[in-house]
């Protein structure tokens, strides 16, 4: 006669990111875009692209000021999301997709040539592309 045995039942749980990681993870990536958006302009003025909006041109420096500060304000809504959208995660990229798609709307009617519009455009696709992923995989699904 055999005596029938069930599995223990565990419990399985996913961690969920700490804020801190969140954080961390966040300023890490917002360095590295601040540096490769300083890096693009760099390029692009070294390749003779002017910079210049109505006549004033933005020192490479002032887009890694711009990214960090922008960067900050999207790690603040990845903080808000983390504790209150039920996927953060899912959240914070259709978020940040449609805050980059519309970050690009002054690029376009700015007083600049169309290369400096390019050029503004790319940065802005250069930064998202480095902390929307950075900062999506420390938010839980």
């Amino acid at each position: 006669m055999s005596v029938p045995t069930t599995a223990p039942v565990t419990a399985t749980t996913t961690a969920v990111p700490s804020a801190g990681s969140l954080l961390r993870g966040g300023a890490v990536a917002t360095v590295i875009a601040a540096g490769a958006t300083t890096a693009v302009a760099a390029a692009g003025q070294a390749i003779g692209i002017s910079g210049a909006i109505s006549g004033s041109a933005i020192p490479p420096t002032g887009f890694a000021t711009l990214t960090v500060i922008f960067s900050v304000l999207g790690l603040l809504i990845a903080l808000g999301l983390r504790r209150f959208a039920r996927h953060p995660r899912t959240t914070w990229v259709r978020t940040t997709v449609a805050l980059t798609a519309l970050s690009l709307v002054p690029d376009v009617i700015a007083d600049a040539d169309t290369a400096t519009k390019a050029l503004l455009m790319v940065t802005h696709l250069v930064a998202a592309a480095i902390v929307i992923p950075a900062v999506a995989r420390r938010l839980r699904a």
